[in-house]
């Protein structure tokens, strides 16, 4: 087996299906794997703050039974030996949950999420669970009780990990972990994987169940995976998705194979590239950088679109914030309406929000959003996919955050809101080095697509090659 002095330190930073293919060939062990990964943990862990809890000694029991299992030619499943970090919103049975928040004692959970479950019969290792913002209410990955984790990107500034699956993502892009799982309601899981430069995958609601998950905004709750590479997110889609009697809105329709289809090439497709009147506030080295990659797409084959977005969505920010605000009073307001609790003021404000939304109010939302869905339908007749930034900024120092900003939600709220699926892909750096990130939007149930695109952008570039220096 490989020792940990030799190749094991490259391949914390390998795609977890490279990993995976190295255990299954006996190249690599999962003890090695997983020991490298827990000494980079234990190295850098108190800097970074990427998690909450660390599953050490469970992650090397689990480790060495997977081996004994590999020596025989026995294999769990596509994930065996590899590891996998979790959002601090799903159970874990017999482990500490507190959603980001110390306004309770963290409780232990009496159950497994069924992404856990799932993880597991995979192979997959869960070696902890990751910090969020609080209640995951959040875009810039600040969390005002809990601490902020650091985006490895820059060494010596404390920099936005991008919210609210802020840990999930920093634990990646730091080789603490070969994959990672979050949730998004607005930009979530692609906000941090766009700062963070790495692989973001937000999916369709429905398509991965969220049992044993502690919600925000029903209508908008998403989990998904982030990962190194677009074929990481296609497996560990393969492996979540499906219906789950435990999730009443869980998609009962069988799970369409994806990683087929990677390989198809994007000859044809139409993308339908950032409109003129959207460019407005977008930092100068993101549009650069986005546009670059919309005529790589093009020079794969892709034929580009012009047009402009619907005037409902216009009202897209608006729509989903208050949704989010009404959504989390009823699940939060009667926590977040008590004194003497030690809550992140930033979060509290944002849930009080939606004390002030009646019913009237709600439903007139629900309205205005099953219209901007119709809307947005309409206006991708005739297109693939979308290619947007996923971010209209880069990470900026947390000592700049200006918590009433948004700029890190316009281009992934109105996802959620319209119920499409995205991918965030790794598309350049700025001139300060910080990543940029593009995001592949696809109507709803059409990850198949969107995966299709991303992994035949990453193949003509080297973008998602690259790992944050200073850390080793």
């Amino acid at each position: 087996m490989t020792s940990i002095d030799s190749t094991v330190p490259s391949m914390v930073y390998a795609p977890l299906t490279e990993q995976a293919a190295a255990i299954r060939a006996g190249s690599l062990s999962s003890e090695a794997l997983v020991e490298a990964q827990l000494a980079r943990i234990d190295r850098h862990g108190a800097q970074l703050h990427a998690y909450t809890e660390v599953y050490a000694d469970e992650a090397r029991a689990a480790a060495q039974g997977l081996d004994r299992m590999a020596r025989a030619g026995v294999f769990v499943g596509p994930l065996h030996g590899v590891t996998v970090a979790v959002k601090d919103l799903f159970e874990v049975q017999g482990k500490a949950i507190a959603a980001g928040s110390r306004a309770q004692p963290a409780r232990i959970s009496a159950l497994n999420a069924t992404v856990v479950q799932r993880l597991r019969a995979a192979g997959a290792i869960v070696v902890g669970k990751t910090h969020t913002v609080e209640f995951a209410f959040g875009g810039w990955g600040t969390n005002a009780v809990m601490g902020t984790p650091w985006n490895p990107w820059d060494v010596h500034t404390h920099r936005t990990p991008g919210g609210s699956s802020s840990g999930s993502a920093v634990a990646l892009a730091a080789g603490l972990c070969s994959a990672s799982i979050g949730t998004d309601t607005g930009g979530s899981v692609r906000i941090p994987a766009g700062l963070c430069g790495v692989v973001g995958l937000k999916t369709t609601r429905g398509l991965v169940s969220r049992h044993g998950l502690i919600e925000l905004c029903p209508t908008h709750d998403t989990v998904g995976p982030l990962t190194r590479t677009v074929r990481d997110s296609a497996l560990l889609l393969e492996v979540l998705a499906g219906g789950d009697p435990h999730d009443a809105v869980s998609l009962q329709a069988p799970v369409r194979s994806v990683l087929p289809q990677l390989e198809r090439g994007v000859q044809g497709l139409r993308v339908w590239a950032l409109p003129e009147a959207e460019r407005h506030d977008v930092d100068a080295d993101v549009l650069a950088a986005c546009d670059a990659a919309v005529q790589v797409l093009v020079s794969l084959g892709m034929q580009r679109v012009e047009r402009a977005l619907p005037q409902s969505c216009a009202e897209s920010m608006r729509v989903a914030g208050s949704l989010m605000s009404a959504e989390g009073y009823a699940n939060l307001g009667p926590l977040f309406e008590q004194d003497g609790l030690e809550f992140d003021p930033h979060v509290r404000r944002r849930i009080l929000l939606g004390r002030d939304i009646d019913a009237a109010q709600y439903i007139t939302l629900l309205k205005l959003r099953e219209q901007a869905k119709a809307d947005m339908l309409r206006a991708m007749d005739g297109v693939d996919v979308c290619a947007f930034p996923t971010n209209a900024i880069a990470a900026i120092p947390v000592n700049a955050v200006d918590e009433l900003a948004t700029p890190l939600s316009r281009f992934g709220r109105f996802v959620n809101l319209l119920d499409l699926c995205s991918l965030a892909v790794p598309a350049g750096f700025t001139q300060e080095g910080m990543p940029v990130s593009l995001q592949v939007i696809g109507r709803p149930m059409d990850e198949p697509t969107i995966l299709r695109v991303g992994h035949a952008f990453e193949r003509a570039t080297d973008w998602h090659r690259a790992v944050p220096p200073g850390w080793d």
